[in-house]
């Protein structure tokens, strides 16, 4: 099956958009949430270095071209209604702009939300200057 017709079963929504969860392929941590136009997983079949879409920028979102923290390809899912992927990746570095492994480091407890995921590199030495 060509990429094309891969990508004839992706039910994109109305902004052409797929939401794209991105997990270590060995541990099975769940590192970060993105979204993936048409081009950026045509790119990731293609180059095997994921590419996403970013929305706040509206341009494609190379994992890595910043900060070094680059995202390989393992495998590519798609999930049972075809609107939302699953991408296992080999995750270099960190996942999360603030420097933290996953973005999803913020755990509900105790009507708070606690932070249990330690910064393990400075984001403005990743990025130039300090995201939150």
């Amino acid at each position: 099956m060509s990429a094309a017709q891969l990508l004839d079963e992706v039910r994109f929504d109305a902004d052409g958009l797929i939401p794209a969860i991105a997990q270590q392929h060995d541990t099975g941590e769940v590192l970060m949430l993105a979204w993936m136009n048409r081009a950026a997983i045509e790119e990731t079949l293609a180059t095997g270095r994921v590419c996403y879409w970013s929305r706040s920028r509206q341009a494609p979102w190379r994992k890595g071209d910043t900060s070094g923290q680059v995202q390989r390809l393992v495998e590519l899912r798609l999930d049972c209604d075809g609107d939302a992927m699953l991408v296992r990746v080999d995750q270099t570095g960190v996942a999360c702009h603030t420097g933290r492994r996953s973005c999803f480091f913020r755990v509900a407890k105790d009507g708070a939300w606690h932070t249990d995921l330690p910064v393990l590199q400075d984001p403005e030495a990743l990025y130039g200057h300090r995201h939150e």
